[in-house]
């Protein structure tokens, strides 16, 4: 029997889009999920590497740099792993890497390096931040370049172009 919660995706008459989201393997095809299934992974990963990075967050203004790149890092590994449950993990490199994307992808990719650095090398609450800061700008960034003419809207709005 179907769920009847407000959430029911399966239920709503197949209006899940056919896009190049749901098209093709997924990472997880192996388990046979359904599209809906796969969306609540997505989600579910989503918002638990929302909350680690959160929690990690929250110990890097107590004061413990190492706990807060660990849980941090791994809260950005687990929010990535939820776009294997949507397009797979080769389509999701593939279209990080491609050249309307590649330097958000790199900065991206270089401050989390550089969040480890601040926290284990240099030892730094204030570098760590400003990793953190840039990080979140490239990752907007890199998820607005999804988006047809959200680049440009963001840079009119912000009085940059």
């Amino acid at each position: 029997m179907a769920s009847k919660g407000w959430f029911n995706l399966e239920s709503a008459g197949g209006m899940i889009p056919e896009t190049q989201f749901f098209e093709g393997d997924s990472a997880f095809k192996f388990l046979g999920l359904t599209r809906t299934q796969r969306l609540y992974g997505f989600v579910g990963c989503l918002i638990i590497g929302f909350a680690l990075s959160l929690l990690g967050s929250i110990l890097l203004f107590l004061g413990q740099l190492g706990s807060f790149a660990v849980l941090y890092t791994i809260g950005i590994l687990v929010s990535l792993v939820g776009t294997g449950f949507v397009i797979g993990f080769a389509s999701q490199i593939k279209l990080m890497f491609k050249p309307v994307r590649i330097i958000a992808t790199a900065v991206f990719l270089g401050s989390v390096g550089l969040v480890f650095v601040g926290a284990f090398v240099l030892k730094n609450e204030v570098l760590c931040i400003i990793f953190v800061i840039v990080e979140y700008v490239a990752y907007t960034w890199y998820n607005l370049s999804y988006i047809p003419y959200a680049r440009s809207a963001v840079l009119k709005l912000v009085g940059m172009s």
